[in-house]
Order: structure tokens, then sequence, then C-alpha cells
């Protein structure tokens, strides 16, 4: 445990706000967003974090973004979060084309709750660190783990992420059950989620799972073992058992699941993010992960868009439209169930409408921000190459019209996907018609067939060449105490001439 201590401290060092290049992202009647009813989805940290991320991403709605954020950090316990706001704020205004109104303005942070909290801080911190010594001293285990987690909670509630992380783990020593590990993992995974530290979050989902299946098969056993009597003698508990610990299992593959996904769409993985999205359950089973860390409504966009960017048309049919669970993500975002139908009829100049209209949707999210673009472009290029499939050639104005494009735009985009080896034809540009290329299969499977026997003829020649070497005794005894060729019995020198393709 000390290495991943001293790892993951390093990569949770940094501030919890990374402001890179951002997409300033309009909020109008062509892209609406409802701010208050976006954030009322969240509650915590998480909700401050998303405001601070739109007030850099959206500088038009950014002093309601500002105010809405300054009433989350009034009831945080971290005020240093005020500083990321103005941060943040002071970015925006950079970025804006017409000028904010002072921060000042729209309101201030309360010092007195500021200095208030800082000295309950000071004092619940005083407090747990004087149990966790007793308890040290005292070593009772048990005690000494709660007292490690109790810890952990607090810094991470105060924005201290690295000495949080250092607790939780420290907490695994101190571990006496299955059922203990896997509270601790969970905790760190929040925890990383919340930094969006993706890169770790495997490592802690192995872990969860290992300590999942011991903690279920401990339950099972106990279960089991109660009910040897007859009438009166069975246990209150024992005979309902197995379901409470069903379900509460499944709550917690949900999450592990969850975090699986989030961790390869954070790296890129699209696919693999879309095919662990799909293997959630309801979103009940997400439990107090569902507004502490995520919505409903980003698991629907999520999914969709990794789904429509990776899967072939006809899986995206059964495993989205045609998902009875999936279908109670999409009741939260309606536009989506639209998309995944005019993707799969074709009609993909709706698909790209709609991508456009709700990009401010996908730009405000804090997970996946950074890859809208490589998600629509990928989306793009799938549709335009579903649109070729069926034509030998086709009229550069006709897929304009098809996807809303100029005939130029289209000509680049078919390009550009010719190049990539994504479609096989040429575009005639002096009479705009891109032809598909046309493959001889007849001669195709004529040098497959020549190939194949060159192939087998140069075999038969090498092995007669290994049988009479053979039946010469030419060959190279292994020297002894040397392993023998599994196959070949010991070193020979037709060996050597085979190798070196002499004949």
């Amino acid at each position: 445990m000390d290495i991943d201590i001293i790892e993951e401290t390093q990569a949770l060092g940094g501030s919890s706000v990374s402001f890179r290049k951002p997409v300033i992202a309009p909020v109008d009647d062509a892209h609406p967003f409802d701010l208050e009813g976006y954030i009322s989805n969240y509650t915590g940290r998480t909700a401050i974090e998303r405001l601070i991320h739109i007030v850099v991403t959206c500088p038009s709605i950014a002093p309601e973004a500002y105010q809405l954020c300054l009433q989350h950090i009034h009831k945080s316990r971290d005020p240093s979060l005020f500083q990321n706001l103005m941060n943040a704020y002071e970015q925006a205004s950079n970025l804006s084309s017409s000028s904010l109104p002072d921060p000042m303005e729209i309101g201030r942070l309360d010092t007195r709750w500021a200095d208030d909290t800082l000295a309950r801080n000071t004092t619940d911190r005083t407090k747990l660190e004087v149990e966790l010594k007793n308890y040290t001293n005292n070593m009772i285990k048990e005690s000494i783990r709660m007292a490690h987690r109790d810890l952990g909670d607090f810094y991470r509630q105060v924005g201290d992420y690295a000495t949080a992380l250092k607790h939780y783990t420290k907490s695994r020593e101190f571990c006496a059950t299955s059922a203990h590990v896997l509270e601790m993992c969970l905790s760190v995974l929040e925890l990383l989620i919340e930094q969006r530290n993706y890169s770790h979050l495997t490592t802690y989902v192995f872990k969860a799972d290992a300590a999942l299946d011991a903690a279920t098969a401990a339950a099972a056993t106990a279960g089991n073992g109660g009910g040897n009597g007859s009438g009166s003698t069975v246990p209150t508990g024992a005979l309902p058992k197995k379901k409470p610990v069903s379900a509460e299992r499944d709550s917690v593959q949900s999450k592990l699941d969850f975090a699986t996904a989030l961790s390869h769409l954070g790296q890129g993985t699209y696919e693999k993010a879309a095919q662990y999205l799909l293997k959630l359950g309801a979103p009940r089973e997400l439990g107090d992960w569902i507004g502490k860390l995520v919505a409903p409504g980003d698991i629907t966009i999520y999914t969709t868009l990794c789904a429509l960017a990776t899967f072939p048309r006809s899986l995206i049919k059964s495993r989205l439209l045609e998902n009875s669970t999936f279908s109670l993500y999409i009741e939260h975002e309606p536009y989506i169930r639209e998309l995944i139908q005019s993707y799969l009829n074709s009609n993909f100049k709706t698909v790209l409408e709609l991508l456009n209209r709700f990009s401010t949707r996908h730009y405000i999210d804090i997970h996946l921000a950074p890859h809208v673009l490589n998600l629509t472009n990928l989306i793009r290029n799938w549709a335009v190459v579903l649109y070729f499939q069926p034509f030998a050639t086709i009229r550069l104005d006709r897929m304009s019209s098809a996807f809303g494009w100029t005939v130029e735009e289209v000509e680049e985009q078919v390009v550009g996907l010719i190049q990539s080896g994504e479609i096989q034809g040429r575009v005639d540009s002096q009479n705009k018609i891109l032809q598909a290329k046309k493959t001889d299969y007849r001669a195709d499977l004529f040098a497959r067939a020549i190939k194949a026997g060159n192939d087998i003829q140069a075999a038969n020649r090498k092995l007669l060449l290994r049988m009479r070497l053979q039946q010469a005794d030419l060959v190279i005894k292994p020297p002894k105490g040397s392993q023998q060729h599994p196959t070949h019995g010991g070193g020979t020198l037709s060996d050597f001439m085979l190798g070196m393709g002499g004949e």
C-alpha cells in the first residue's frame, strides 16, 4: 500500500481545478441550456466544480453561474473554493466578447462564515487526530480503521485530497473483513472521480471486485448457516437474507462498472466505456453516487455518444433502443432518443443538427468536455462512411443536401476519409463525384491462389531437404545438459540450413 500512497498522492497533489484551453460554448435559442435545472441534479462539491467549469465554458451565463456557485460554497466546508471561483470568473471575463459585471457586485464571500468554518475545521481536525492517537496507543484495530476513515472524509470535505487519500489507504491495514476493504475502495473511487484521476480508477476497481466477491461469499455463508432448526428456531433475519445481499451487490457492482467506464472515457477508449456503461443497472442502483458524483442524464449522454462513435448500427439498435434499463436513463435527456433514431434511419442531417444544438450541454460536463470534439468527429466520419456504403458512385451535391454541408465541406470530409483508409474510393474534383474503388475479385482470387501454391511448394522443398539431411546423418547433436527442441529432438544441420533459406 505504501507504493499506492506515494504514487497517487503525487497524482492528486495539484489543484483541483485545471484551466486548459476551454471551448467557448454559446447559450442562446440555437443552443438552449437551463442552468438552474441542470445544477439541481448535483449536490456538494460536484455542484461547485461543475459551476466553476460552466463559468469558464459559458461566459454568457458566467454571472448566473457565479452567483449559484457562491451559494453552494457557503454550504461547504472549504472557503478556498471561492478563490477558484474568482480565478474562473476572471478567465471568463478575458474570454468573453462583452464585458462582464464586477464579481463583487454579484456576490461576496461571507467573511464571518469563512472564519467560523476555518475555526470549526481546526477544531474537528484536532478532535479526530486526538481520537486516532488514543486508539493507536490502545491498539484498538477497528477503532483505528474508523478513525482513519473519518479523517479521510474530513480532509476530503475541506479539499485536502492528498491527505484524504493517505488516510483512506492507511485504513486498509486495519480492515478486519472484506466489507471493510470494499468500503475503503469505494471511498477512494469517489475521491478519484471527484479529482478526474482516471488512470488510477481501475486499480481500485480491481481491489473492490475482489473484496466484493469475498464479502458476498461471507454474507451468503452467514445466511445459510443460521437455518438448521425448524419452526421458531430459525433466526428472524435468516430467510430473507439472500435478497438484500443480492441487491447490495448489484448496487456496488453498478458503482464499479461506472468507475471503470469513466476510466475508459477519460483515457479515450470509447468502445469499452460504452460497454461498461451499458452494464449499469437502474439509476437507483448507483445509490448516493447519483447527485454526489453524476446524474442519470450524464450517463445517458456518455453512453450514447460513445456508442454512436464506435458501435455498428445493429448493435446500437439492440443495446440502446431495445434496452429496457437504458430507457430509464433516456427519460432524463429526451433528445437522445431522437438522436439515436435519426442515426438508425440514416437521417444524418438531423443527427448533426442535434449534436450541434446540444453541444453546450455536452461541453459543460466536466468529464465529457475534453472528448466532445473527438466523439463528434468520430460520429460524423462514421455517418459519411455508412451513407456511401451502398453506392458505387454518388454526386457530392447529393451528399451535401443529405448532411447539410456545402459541396466544398463534403469534398474535404470525403478526401480526409479516403486518405485515412475509411473510404475505399476516389474523388473526381472536376465533376464533383465520389467513386468507389473497383476491385477485380477474379484477379484477386487468382493472385491469392498462386501465392498459396508457391508457399506450399517452398515448404515441401524444405521438408524434403530436411528428410535427406537426416537420412545422411548430417545432424548436429546438442551439447550434454542442454534443453532439446520440443519438436525436433535436437539441433540439426537441416534446421540451420532451413533458417538460412537453403534448399
